[in-house]
């Protein structure tokens, strides 16, 4: 029978060991910021990532208020358990974003959910009372969410697009729900959502039912497929798609770019060739036909007078003098004999000459 009872003690003490879950133990229960302490833990799963943080606004028996947001995540310490559930690792000291009372709060990061805390006061610190508890009043989603407001031309040139996210939750919880603080948050494709702390001002008593409008604003020039959802308690309410449209305008002002500024570029080159061009005889330099000659130059348009009176007179040859222009002697061939003959013109009579004296 002894025997038979040191068998089954050990048998009934693993229930009791697993029945009180995860510990947290510490080195030290105050510290001030810059040292550091010791965090020990054992009744963990083997083999499994925890993550170690100090969190304000939070006891052992309420757990951590508000999510990992009252914690200093920036100074927190990621450990592995060892085969037998155990860890200890060392944790910095930092303030975090809350007042205390403070817990040293650790947690799992993959497979099933762990947490437990432990006692903690950061020095120097300040503390304050903590909030009502509100863990009798829980809201319910009652109506479907949706999106309201739209884009206008700042949007259209890549401002940041801003809508307001509207849902009716009702509280079926025993407890009234007083002020209750949301998490906003907005993800694209395949990405986590970015969460956003927002507090609703008012009161839902137990049974009672309220709108709940709260403002969805994305960074400048976002575009494609977002989703938008709403967090209470750690839990999802609801999540809305939101298709946000391209900025054209963005896309248009640099297109006027490309276009605008080669042309202004042309300009200004031809405007310094036009400078610098060497001047013809006279100091004009050459532009060209101008409107009266290039009238005079087509064919089938009959120039007006004004075009001939503007025409320029057509200049001398320079190879013949101004007096001996052959435009205006109506000759075109070379000089030659102006003394004719002709067969029938009577001869004249000519005086026949001697030779030697008469």
């Amino acid at each position: 029978m002894a025997l038979c009872a040191l068998l089954v003690l050990p048998l009934a003490g693993a229930p009791a060991v697993a029945a009180d879950g995860p510990d947290v133990k510490l080195s030290r229960t105050q510290a001030g910021t810059g040292g550091s302490i010791t965090v020990t833990g054992e009744g963990w799963r083997a083999r499994t990532l925890l993550m170690i943080l100090i969190c304000g606004q939070s006891v052992p028996s309420r757990g951590v208020a508000g999510g990992t947001d009252s914690c200093a995540n920036a100074d927190g310490r990621a450990v592995t358990t060892d085969a037998e559930g155990r860890f200890s690792r060392k944790l910095p000291v930092a303030e975090p974003p809350v007042p205390c009372p403070c817990v040293v709060h650790v947690a799992t990061v993959t497979g099933a959910k762990a947490e437990a805390d432990a006692i903690f006061q950061v020095a120097g610190h300040a503390v304050e009372p903590l909030p009502a508890d509100t863990a009798g009043g829980r809201l319910s989603v009652l109506t479907d969410t949706r999106l309201e407001g739209s884009g206008g031309l700042l949007t259209w040139f890549g401002s940041a697009p801003a809508r307001t996210i509207v849902l009716t939750v009702g509280n079926v919880g025993t407890s009234a729900v007083e002020d209750p603080v949301f998490q906003v948050g907005t993800s694209h494709g395949v990405f986590a959502p970015e969460w956003q702390e927002q507090r609703w001002r008012g009161t839902v008593q137990p049974g009672g039912k309220a709108r709940i409008e709260l403002p969805v604003e994305l960074p400048g020039g976002a575009h494609g497929d977002y989703t938008v959802s709403l967090k209470y308690g750690g839990k999802v309410l609801a999540e809305q798609p939101w298709d946000v449209g391209r900025p054209w305008g963005v896309t248009l002002f640099w297109i006027l770019v490309c276009l605008v500024v080669p042309a202004a570029l042309f300009r200004a080159g031809m405007a310094v060739v036009d400078r610098i061009r060497p001047r013809r005889a006279g100091g004009v330099r050459h532009r060209g036909l101008r409107l009266p000659e290039l009238a005079l130059h087509l064919p089938g348009v009959k120039p007006s007078r004004a075009a001939h009176r503007a025409a320029p007179s057509s200049p001398a040859l320079p190879w013949f003098a101004p007096d001996a222009d052959p435009g205006t002697a109506g000759r075109l061939s070379a000089p030659h004999d102006d003394s004719p003959t002709s067969p029938t013109s009577p001869t004249t009579p000519t005086t026949p000459t001697t030779k030697g004296p008469p």
